[in-house]
């Protein structure tokens, strides 16, 4: 079976701008500042591993669990489409790096990878969202392991960040991180108003319809 290119890319570039590998960085040093290089590579990892847990239980039971509740998929596509342009809106106007950072200054524990590293920021609702909206795309064998696929690069992208993540705060600077934030905030506006067009259609509405 040929694998859909087109669904592959746009698979990793949602969850890479829904993550957000980069936003991320300067948040973990800020959360690791003053530990051992060692400590932060444990915690790097540590984290990573379980956001990918969590994402890969709802990449498994989360349409099952959206039925249960009588939840249709193309309900869901619209929510999630919704939810992910105000995700979009806060990355556009800086207003997400602003509530990470609260939520990262509420930890008073001396290991950040569970809380709030790996749930909310790695494993958030939008990155929950969009690998349920996903797999709901193409529904089957072939599409999770797609979107899995895609969502692994991304986890592996943030570990590679966050153990570069000084290096990369210092080369991009605090305005190129924020160029970098609202540019992926454009992108993923765009692909939260597709997820809304998809439900919709589904439902019955627009060019797509039937």
């Amino acid at each position: 079976m040929i694998p859909d290119t087109a669904f592959m890319i746009t698979a990793f570039v949602t969850m890479f701008v829904v993550i957000d590998p980069i936003g991320l960085a300067p948040l973990f040093v800020a959360m690791t500042r003053g530990m051992p290089a060692n400590l932060r590579r444990r915690i790097a990892l540590r984290a990573t591993l379980v956001g990918v847990f969590v994402l890969l239980a709802f990449a498994i039971f989360g349409e099952a669990l959206l039925s249960f509740i009588g939840i249709s998929m193309p309900a869901f596509r619209v929510s999630g489409g919704i939810l992910l342009f105000l995700t979009a809106l806060d990355m556009l106007f800086e207003r997400r790096t602003k509530r990470r950072e609260d939520r990262s200054d509420e930890d008073d524990q001396d290991d950040p990878s569970v809380f709030p590293l790996a749930i909310p920021l790695i494993a958030g609702p939008g990155a929950i969202a969009s690998v349920i909206l996903l797999i709901g795309q193409r529904p089957g064998l072939e599409g999770t392991v797609t979107v899995l696929g895609a969502t692994g690069l991304v986890m592996i992208i943030v570990v590679a960040f966050f153990l570069a993540s000084g290096l990369i705060e210092r080369a991009l600077g605090k305005t190129g991180i924020t160029v970098v934030t609202r540019l992926m905030g454009m992108l993923l506006a765009a692909l939260s108003v597709q997820f809304v067009l998809d439900g919709l259609s589904a439902f019955g509405f627009g060019p797509g319809a039937g």
